[in-house]
């Protein structure tokens, strides 16, 4: 009887020897995994419950992310013994094999890329392009054009303005691929359209109106068209500075104490480049609007998409949905004061405007809701799954000298 010849993963072209050359070798390494391939092997359960998610990784940080977000954690990686995540994501890595092991091995992604950054750093700055064009025509013919062709320029201009944001948003930082976001956007809409109206409203309908057309304070919305562009700096820095800390890290709470000064850092930045485009924008246009509302919602606003852009729409929605709901409320507290027997629902906003004024409305509004999405984000942006999820989902990550 001839002895029989078992074949090596090598010559029978098992895709596995290309992922894990050390499992491929001969009696000695099979030896040293005897224990964990056995009956008793803890791990083989964990492979096979999570087969696709290692069959579709590209790398053993996604696996490490999936198993994160299937809730094996640090303490839980130990009953399948290894010290943490990480160690078994590369484990279950090495083991499967993948249908992605091609890609591992082609071409780097253009995570230098200089051209790319540059496209979407100029696509940004539409907006406040077609701001500061609508605003300076609107100027030049003040006194030549009567109302109603000054309405069509502001009305096209804002048309613009949305269409340039549309734009931008397509591609960059702030791209949410395949994932819907319309109700969001029209929270987002309202937002911007009380900055520019809900004051001048809120003041007639406190002084017994509304009683026709309002002011408008364009100067806010200027401020925050602008900050279009370095909000989506501070998005590409904390996500390019994140992803190497997921990179560095070799535990779950590791990654999460690293990441969560990032996220804190990108946050301050951006309050910073609001707040000096905001007074820019109200030296232009000599004051109006309100100050501290227009950059508690540039900050609402950048958060809600760092959540969206993460895999987190739900958590945007609702904290827009929020500010949306507190800056309806307060005209129509007072709207609804003058119903018989009903006047003490007016008080909360009448106290309000007289101790802060008009702007305490939406900085409270959007302040509040900021706040409320920060918290949120600390926890929910501090987990590795949520920056592999962005970094894989056809957006690369630009790492070039220029984001250090």
């Amino acid at each position: 009887m001839a002895p029989e010849i078992s074949a090596t993963p090598a010559a029978t072209g098992d895709p596995r020897s290309a992922r894990a050359p050390e499992i491929a070798r001969p009696v000695p390494a099979r030896r040293l995994n005897a224990s964990r391939r056995g009956p008793a092997d803890p791990v083989k359960s964990l492979m096979h419950r999570h087969r696709e998610l290692c069959e579709r990784a590209v790398d053993p940080l996604e696996v490490a992310a999936g198993l994160e977000a299937h809730g094996v954690t640090d303490r839980a990686a130990a009953r399948y013994r290894h010290r943490d995540v990480f160690s078994l994501a590369e484990e279950l890595f090495a083991r499967v094999p993948g249908v992605a092991a091609q890609a591992t091995t082609g071409p780097d992604a253009p995570e230098r890329d200089i051209a790319t950054r540059a496209a979407w750093s100029l696509r940004a700055l539409l907006p406040g392009a077609a701001c500061i064009a609508t605003a300076g025509t609107l100027g030049l013919t003040e006194g030549a054009l009567d109302g109603r062709a000054r309405l069509a320029i502001a009305l096209a201009g804002a048309l613009l303005a949305l269409t340039g944001l549309a734009f931008s948003l397509r591609s960059g930082p702030l791209h949410a691929e395949g994932r819907p976001s319309g109700t969001a956007n029209v929270y987002g809409c309202w937002l911007l359209g009380y900055v520019m109206y809900g004051e001048p409203l809120l003041d007639q309908v406190l002084s017994g109106g509304p009683e026709g057309p309002w002011e408008v304070t364009p100067a806010p919305l200027l401020g925050l068209a602008l900050a279009l562009a370095p909000a989506t700096w501070c998005a590409h820095l904390f996500a390019v500075h994140a992803h190497r800390r997921l990179i560095g890290s070799r535990a779950l709470e590791e990654f999460a104490a690293g990441v969560r000064p990032l996220l804190f850092g990108a946050v301050a930045l951006h309050l910073c480049a609001v707040a000096g485009l905001l007074c820019l924008a109200h030296l232009a246009y000599g004051g109006g609007g309100a100050f501290v509302g227009a950059a508690a919602l540039g900050v609402l606003l950048l958060l809600a998409r760092l959540l969206t852009v993460h895999g987190f729409p739900e958590l945007a929605a609702g904290g827009l949905a929020f500010a949306c709901v507190v800056e309806a409320l307060a005209p129509a507290l007072v709207l609804a004061g003058r119903l018989p027997h009903l006047h003490f629902l007016a008080r909360p906003v009448d106290l309000l405007v007289m101790t802060s004024g008009t702007g305490s409305v939406p900085a409270i509004a959007c302040g509040g809701a900021a706040l409320g999405l920060l918290i949120a984000a600390t926890v929910v942006l501090s987990r590795a799954s949520a920056h592999t999820t962005a970094t894989t989902t056809g957006r690369p990550v630009d790492e070039g000298p220029a984001a250090a």
